[in-house]
């Protein structure tokens, strides 16, 4: 009788285990797809409750519609406007010269033309850095670079907020860009636009970090994914080795796992990103630039930083204007109870022992200006930097 009586106790106790499992993975799915507990538990009991699977299958429903409906839109309005040009092979302008029918006609190239995206920019944001965007399209030594959170995950104004990131990267023009929380409808929204960019991505399945490289200035020789083995949020380190200018450079991006009780998880990540800067070649300069979610006590926690790495914020005078790059009191694209001002999104920098130093020389918040929706391009404000030699 006792037999049966523990027989019955153990299988509670599984049905219990297996209840509170599953009620993690629904906060967990409803945390990263920004839904909720009930469209969690459908597409992870349709999925044999496995997260990534879910995930995956959530964002290919809900996400490509986004784009669908943007694709289809500038296509009409291309076959309003275009539909003489596309009728011929050739057309010919008031001076006679021909203009030849382009076989990309929906890709832009950034750093010839702005695309055709809501262009919200405050001027005055632009007069302040023409004079650095200028020098860097002239093909000077100075490093431009963006890192920003894109927020993929977030499907309200989706495709707006996309054609947003488009204009400030024909804003900025940067040799380099850091991104987080893609998703692939995005990323291919990208590829589309952003023909003068290579691409290197973390990944092709759920949401993931990519990298995306001017290809007149930056060439890359090779790059590798390394994986965090405890994540839970499918986190990992891209590496992306490459020359600009014939400089020899690593560029790396993370996004660290996210909220506070994650800070163990976190401060496992951060050590994996501060020994692959220490252990990269003398002759290497390390930039890293990401979506940390660290706090101050955290980066102390874990010995700081190491000797010859920077915080480049710090570094230019911890500049009162840069310092919170997620801040719920100025950025209403979320919609919190509580206000949360936090430097989440940090750039690291580790110059090469020999030869040429990289030295910071510019930073600045950007994605502060609300879009014709209403809203910011992602929740949190992208950092562009620039660096001297």
């Amino acid at each position: 009788m006792s037999k049966t009586v523990m027989s019955v106790g153990h299988i509670d106790k599984q049905m219990s285990d297996l209840e509170e499992k599953r009620r993690n993975l629904c906060d967990h799915f409803a945390f990263v797809s920004g839904s909720d507990s009930a469209v969690a538990q459908c597409y992870l009991s349709e999925n044999d409750w496995d997260v990534e699977r879910a995930l995956n299958s959530f964002f290919e429903a809900h996400m490509d519609s986004e784009f669908d409906v943007e694709e289809a839109e500038e296509t009409k309005n291309e076959s309003g406007t275009k539909r003489k040009e596309l009728d011929s092979p050739a057309t010919a302008d008031t001076s006679g010269t021909k203009k030849l029918k382009s076989d990309k006609m929906n890709c832009i190239d950034l750093t010839a033309d702005e695309p055709s995206c809501s262009r919200n920019v405050n001027s005055k944001e632009s007069q302040a850095e023409s004079n650095s965007r200028s020098q860097s399209d002239d093909g000077d030594s100075k490093l431009s670079f963006i890192s920003w959170n894109v927020d993929g995950l977030d499907t309200i104004n989706l495709a707006e907020r996309a054609r947003g990131l488009c204009s400030y990267l024909a804003l900025y023009t940067p040799d380099v860009v850091f991104l987080q929380e893609l998703i692939p409808a995005y990323i291919q929204y990208l590829k589309k636009r952003a023909v003068s960019y290579l691409f290197v991505e973390g990944s092709d399945d759920g949401y993931f970090t990519g990298i995306m490289l001017k290809k007149s200035r930056v060439k890359l020789l090779e790059s590798d994914i390394i994986s965090y083995p405890t994540t839970q949020m499918m986190r990992n380190l891209i590496v992306a080795k490459v020359t600009f200018l014939g400089r020899k450079l690593y560029l790396m991006t993370s996004h660290l796992e996210s909220c506070k009780n994650q800070s163990e998880e976190r401060m496992k990540q951060l050590r994996v990103v501060l020994q692959k800067i220490i252990q990269s070649p003398d002759d290497v300069t390390v930039l890293f630039g990401g979506d940390t979610n660290l706090r101050d006590s955290e980066v102390v926690k874990v010995g700081g930083l190491p000797q010859g790495v920077c915080d480049v914020w710090e570094q230019l005078g911890k500049q009162e204007h840069c310092r919170y790059t997620w801040d719920t009191k100025a950025n209403s694209n979320k919609s919190l109870p509580y206000v949360s001002r936090c430097r989440f999104d940090r750039i690291y920098l580790r110059s090469a022992k020999t030869g040429p130093k990289f030295i910071p020389d510019h930073m600045v918040l950007v994605g502060m200006e609300k879009l014709d929706c209403s809203r910011y391009t992602s929740d949190h404000w992208g950092i562009y930097c620039t660096l001297n030699t």
